[in-house]
């Protein structure tokens, strides 16, 4: 029988997590077929999330919980949890129910067409219709810069072949951009279309650092645009600057007692090439912040504590049901 894992991060989602697994329990056993884990891993939560999950795990061992030793960021926590799943496929879904269960079981029928990747793509939201149009101009940006061609309109929420887990494995990012990353493996994906609901109880853990944070990260990472655009520009301005030079040295020897230059041309001059330079020091500030986290390697989680995960016994084949364990990951 055929094993499916689904992958849920949280963080302060006790408003959530419960329903959340009954509504994921719900369609796993009305498909039947299948023996599944559902992998919740905690950034290290300040509300009553973790309790209730440990009240899950202990009637159902099917749940398994990760427990992170402090909150790891919106990128790496999942990332590691996938890694860490045993399915022959596996789901990420997120705990705030607006990534709908009930579309689990199509991701599954397509997986069992073939399709190694299956995505789900919001093409409406009922959250802030600005904050909606934004994600949608960002994802058009990306994917007119990147080098490859990425899935606009998708979260991650999808379902991956173990196979593209394996290789994930291997590629050995300690701050990777998954989105991208699926992309950049290249296997031919399906993708299923939904309206994205409004979140009902509790409040995003997004906000302007996150989002910007990971709108960088997919651009560094898949894009060299950038740092082009500014070998361009400054060749240009460049270029405009000695023109513009000639210019008032051929008008103040033509009109040497009328013309005069004025400060307000320089003062312009000198805010708009110097907020240039900022602007692509900045720019290039990110690849060198991009190129340093993969130098460090630091490893994409501390866990503090897992539990209901199977660990082999010593001096023996089998195996025992983990509790408590506590261990730095190094991946």
């Amino acid at each position: 029988m055929s094993k499916i894992s689904i992958v849920t991060p949280c963080y302060n989602e006790e408003e959530n997590v419960a329903e959340l697994y009954r509504q994921v329990k719900d369609v796993i056993e009305d498909l039947g077929k299948y023996e599944y884990e559902h992998i919740f891993i905690d950034n290290a939560s300040k509300d009553n999330t973790v309790s209730i999950l440990k009240g899950i795990a202990a009637r159902d061992l099917n749940v398994k919980i990760i427990v992170n030793s402090r909150n790891f960021g919106h990128i790496r926590s999942p990332y590691h949890a996938l890694l860490q799943a045993e399915g022959d496929a596996v789901i990420l879904i997120v705990a705030d129910l607006q990534d709908p269960p009930g579309m689990i079981k199509d991701f599954i029928e397509k997986w069992e067409e073939g399709y190694k990747v299956v995505l789900g793509v919001k093409t409406q939201s009922h959250e802030s219709p600005a904050m909606f149009a934004i994600r949608k101009m960002y994802y058009n940006f990306i994917n007119r810069v990147s080098d490859i061609e990425l899935t606009k309109n998708n979260t991650g929420f999808g379902l991956y072949d173990k196979q593209i887990i394996e290789i994930l494995k291997e590629i050995n990012d300690p701050y990777p951009y998954f989105r991208g990353l699926i992309s950049d493996i290249g296997f031919e994906s399906y993708k299923i279309e939904y309206v994205q609901p409004v979140r009902k109880r509790g409040i995003t853990k997004n906000n302007f650092y996150t989002l910007y944070d990971m709108a960088m990260l997919g651009i560094t990472n898949h894009s060299k645009i950038p740092l082009r655009l500014a070998a361009m520009l400054g060749f240009l301005m460049s270029a405009l600057s000695l023109l513009v030079a000639l210019g008032y040295l051929v008008a103040k020897l033509i009109f040497w007692n009328s013309f005069l230059l004025g400060t307000a041309p320089l003062i312009i001059g000198l805010f708009l090439f110097s907020s240039v330079q900022l602007f692509f020091i900045g720019i290039i500030g990110e690849y060198i912040g991009s190129i340093h986290t993969q130098i460090l390697k630091r490893p994409l989680v501390v866990e503090k504590e897992r539990i209901n995960f199977r660990i082999s016994t010593k001096n023996s084949g089998s195996s025992e049901i983990e509790s408590h364990h506590v261990y730095s990951n190094q991946i």
